[in-house]
């Protein structure tokens, strides 16, 4: 199998590949509105798959057959010189693009029949999301504020956020001043979560992570916006997480900061703010929380992806049984 270039590349013709993949990013941006890391991986996934069809000699649409999308699957398993193999994961996902191509294709007369239709993707393995115990995640947040400086407030409010809410990294780093509100009556604060697809959602802000935020954006945030330009506070739009230069904190900055912070704290495991966002539903799960609530707060599209945190709590009831149950071994 070629290596894809790039869509611009590809046959411009009538019925061309090439064309109808550009038409079709067109339509997954302006119409669906994808998010960008979302769209960067199909545009991936359709060069590779126009790499496929250009080797095959491949130019129009309605010469790709059933056979055609299948032997591009069994390419993408076995995998050549460039690109090598990929994961059943990988693989499913790229497939998944091809699909939905063919089926926009079709509905939009740029073919005549949809090849991808009966082209089923591998199943992945289901990997079970990693939580940390509740003691290492108390560790990480506490080794985030304990140096007391500027940004140990913004790192702690930070971390605490992450965990107190289930967060994406993304979706913290998003954050705006305006997206944090405090009920006047109840006194309770929410957060503002703008997730993948540009769905909102409001999630409670606990104790600590209040304490942890008001710190900040007291104490914190001020001098981090002292310490930039005027252009650089303009470019970060009332950012809520700030970096050094008052600029919005980025997603690579965020996963360092934890990184770095779980290493000061001793915590040998590997971790990553997903690693946070699964402590987070692993242990509400462990607390009583029904599925469908953390569904909601996590901003899962089905509780079928929420439900395998429960397969996790189900083994930690298991070893706890083990350990603890006099009649649990023979």
């Amino acid at each position: 199998m070629g290596a894809a270039g790039p869509v611009a590349d590809a046959p411009a013709g009538a019925g061309a590949p090439g064309r109808a993949v550009r038409t079709y990013l067109d339509h997954l941006t302006v119409e669906k509105g994808l998010a960008a890391n979302t769209l960067s991986s199909y545009r991936r996934d359709l060069r590779r798959y126009l790499g496929f069809l250009d080797a095959r000699g491949t130019t129009s649409l309605d010469a790709v057959t059933e056979s055609t999308v299948s032997d591009f699957l069994v390419a993408l398993r076995e995998g050549d010189a460039d690109p090598p193999p990929l994961g059943a994961s990988s693989a499913a996902r790229t497939v998944v693009a091809v699909r939905g191509f063919h089926k926009f294709a079709l509905a939009d007369g740029l073919a005549t029949h949809d090849p991808a239709a009966a082209v089923r993707p591998p199943t992945p393995a289901k990997r079970l999301p990693k939580a940390l115990p509740l003691s290492d995640v108390e560790a990480i947040l506490e080794a985030a504020g304990a140096a007391g400086t500027t940004l140990a407030l913004r790192d702690r409010a930070l971390l605490e956020v992450l965990y107190g809410t289930g967060a994406r990294i993304s979706e913290a780093v998003g954050l705006d001043v305006d997206d944090v509100s405090t009920d006047p009556v109840t006194e309770e604060s929410t957060v503002l979560l703008r997730g993948k697809g540009g769905k909102e959602r409001i999630v409670p802000l606990g104790s600590y992570a209040c304490e942890a935020l008001d710190a900040y954006l007291v104490r914190g945030r001020p001098e981090l916006v002292a310490s930039g330009s005027a252009a650089t506070a303009a470019r970060a739009h009332g950012a809520v997480f700030l970096n050094a230069r008052g600029g919005r904190l980025s997603r690579q900055s965020a996963w360092t900061v934890l990184v770095r912070t779980a290493e000061r704290a001793g915590v040998t495991r590997d971790v990553s703010p997903h690693t946070l966002r699964h402590s987070f539903a692993t242990h509400l799960l462990d607390g009583g929380a029904d599925v469908r609530v953390v569904q909601e707060l996590l901003g899962h599209a089905s509780v079928t992806t929420t439900q395998v945190y429960t397969l996790v709590t189900v083994d930690n009831l298991r070893e706890v049984f083990a350990a603890a149950h006099p009649r649990a071994r023979g």
